[in-house]
């Protein structure tokens, strides 16, 4: 499945995406939070961090457990909005990564690596699917 079919199959029920966005974030969250936390040494990020990044994703989950469940006109600004909180997230992650750089190991930067790069891609198709409605209600 292509890029554009995806993105096509999410402008037909765009309120999926902020389901798939919650569950991710709720995914991250645990994973940041709970796993990474315990095994400090073998992804070299301090638990401080880690606790610090794994708040933020629960935070995306409420705002995408409310998105889905309203049933509103707005749900391409809604979509947008997460985007851009997506990569912030991101944009967060990556500055400390890089202020960790003297203790993450490579599995570290392989967790962060995996996570960025999936959450750049529903940050995208959020993009494209909130500017495909924009599109479409005018």
């Amino acid at each position: 499945m292509t890029l554009r079919n995806l993105i096509n199959k999410a402008g037909l029920n765009p309120q999926k995406l902020f389901l798939i966005d919650g569950l991710g974030a709720i995914l991250s969250a645990f994973l940041l939070g709970v796993v990474l936390t315990r095994f400090e040494q073998v992804f070299g990020i301090p638990s401080k961090t880690l606790y610090f990044l794994a708040i933020i994703p629960i935070f995306f989950a409420i705002y995408d457990l409310y998105s889905y469940q309203k049933k509103h006109q707005k749900v391409g600004l809604l979509l947008k909005g997460i985007a851009i909180l997506n990569l912030i997230y991101c944009l967060i992650s990556v500055a400390l990564i890089g202020l960790h750089l003297n203790t993450i190991t490579i599995f570290g930067c392989i967790y962060f690596l995996i996570e960025i790069v999936i959450v750049l891609i529903l940050m995208s198709i959020e993009f494209k699917v909130a500017k495909k409605m924009k599109t479409l209600t005018l």
